[in-house]
């Protein structure tokens, strides 16, 4: 038996409800940090910068994890529905910082950025298709769409993740390594996901 199988056997003992509780404790501690003043001058900014990360980081994982196991051959598929949806939720998170502690619900101005800023516009393409992969992120969901519909729907995913990539790279407004770094990983993910469905769709030699 291979490390991986091994691997493999011990992942089917471990539910994947864990990992939302999990999920609660890094917003958690930030909030935490932000109201004893450990995030420094401007812990609004810190916080919207932090959620938004984690999030985009995690939806990097869930479309990382189909890759691994075709190439690696580690199967972390029950995982894939609690990664995605804490990634929405943390990117659900970086908005509502923005919008409520950073511009403080003044819709003129929110209105404004959406529309006048491509930063925040693509920004706002990548969380807004982000919305129905949450609500049809549970098992009825599969079963009234169709197993076929629903994958379709799904690949809004691969969309959300450039969006997230590009945002990132638009927002800090110099070129910094980081999140150049981020979007060269997305363009590589996607390249490798594209290869991996014509593999998928090839005839199979017998």
């Amino acid at each position: 038996m291979t490390l991986t199988q091994k691997i493999n056997g011990g992942l089917r003992k471990v539910p994947a409800w864990p990992l939302y509780i999990l999920g609660l404790l890094p917003p958690a501690w930030l909030f935490y940090q932000a109201v004893t003043g450990a995030l420094g001058v401007d812990p609004v900014k810190t916080m919207e910068h932090q959620m938004g990360e984690w999030g985009l980081q995690l939806l990097i994982v869930s479309l990382m994890i189909t890759p691994i196991r075709k190439h690696v051959g580690l199967n972390l598929v029950k995982y894939r529905r609690a990664i995605g949806l804490l990634a929405f939720f943390y990117i659900l998170g970086h908005l509502m910082v923005w919008l409520s502690l950073d511009i403080q619900f003044r819709w003129g101005e929110i209105w404004k950025d959406i529309l006048k800023r491509p930063a925040i516009t693509i920004g706002m393409v990548g969380f807004v298709v982000m919305v129905p992969l949450a609500l049809t992120s549970w098992n009825g969901a599969i079963r009234r769409m169709g197993a076929a519909a629903w994958q379709r729907l799904h690949k809004l995913a691969y969309l959300a993740l450039l969006a997230g990539g590009i945002h990132y790279v638009m927002v800090v407004k110099t070129w910094q390594t980081e999140p150049l770094l981020y979007l060269a990983v997305i363009l590589a993910l996607l390249m490798l996901r594209s290869n991996l469905q014509r593999w998928r769709s090839a005839p199979q030699k017998v």
